[in-house]
């Protein structure tokens, strides 16, 4: 290979390198051309399968920043450069390799993480982005579908709910009038207390003091002493004192 066409040939793995996301390193020793095509077709649009010579591949590996992989480039070495979901391209890798034994995964790149051979083998055993995908859009269309159903039975318990009230109010409008205010009756101990009399307090030890010890005022004295003058004038003048009744005539004899 001329000069020209190696640095062409390194120009274009560095490109492929750094814009894909990620790579497997496969030897393919022992497998025909034909089985290498099969291959190719089977990785689809995910991958693309290229066979490159390993001193190419490494001066290219260097440029983009891949030094982890020189390891691994020992003997024919077949690059898949991973331009879709990197589950898809394990699985198809690891499901030709269980037919065609020939094809033996090295290790892997992806996310600029280097990837040993089991690692690439449990990538292999996840599950795709599709799958994933589909299983997060059934789920999250389960849970609307319970979120509308929890607002929905409330709604229709409450429709039915009216529907048998007017049926019911339609049948009997006497259902719709309002209550009669009804007077509450007395308790018996409000009875009690309104027909049992107060009580008439009793007078306190001060108040009884007050009544011993007070003093008549002028009024009561002069009438004390006016009331003998009074009764000795009226006896002088032959009548009887104005309290006592006259007396009643004597009967006459026959």
């Amino acid at each position: 290979m001329a000069r020209s066409d190696k640095v062409a040939a390194v120009a274009e793995l560095a490109d492929r390198f750094s814009n894909s996301a990620g790579v497997v390193l496969t030897e393919y020793r022992g497998l025909s051309v034909k089985a290498l095509i099969q291959l190719r077709r089977s990785l689809g649009d995910d991958a693309s399968y290229a066979v490159s010579k390993n001193t190419l591949t490494t001066i290219a590996a260097r440029k983009a920043g891949l030094d982890a992989i020189e390891e691994q480039l020992v003997g024919p070495t077949a690059i898949a450069f991973i331009n879709g979901d990197p589950v898809v391209v394990a699985k198809g890798l690891r499901d030709f390799a269980r037919t065609n034994p020939q094809l033996v995964i090295k290790g892997g790149v992806l996310d600029g993480k280097f990837m040993t051979p089991d690692e690439v083998r449990k990538l292999a055993d996840l599950e795709s982005r599709e799958v994933l995908l589909a299983k997060v859009a059934g789920a999250l269309q389960s849970v609307l579908q319970q979120a509308v159903s929890l607002v929905a039975a409330p709604l229709s318990q409450a429709a039915r709910l009216f529907a048998a009230l007017e049926q019911a109010a339609g049948d009997n409008p006497a259902l719709l009038a309002p209550a009669p205010e009804t007077t509450a009756e007395p308790s018996n101990e409000e009875l009690a207390a309104e027909t049992t009399p107060m009580p008439t307090p009793e007078p306190t030890n001060e108040e009884l003091a007050v009544e011993v010890t007070r003093e008549p005022t002028n009024e009561e004295l002069a009438a004390a002493d006016a009331a003998p003058h009074a009764a000795a004038a009226a006896s002088d003048a032959g009548t009887a004192p104005a309290s006592e009744p006259p007396a009643a005539p004597a009967p006459e004899d026959n």
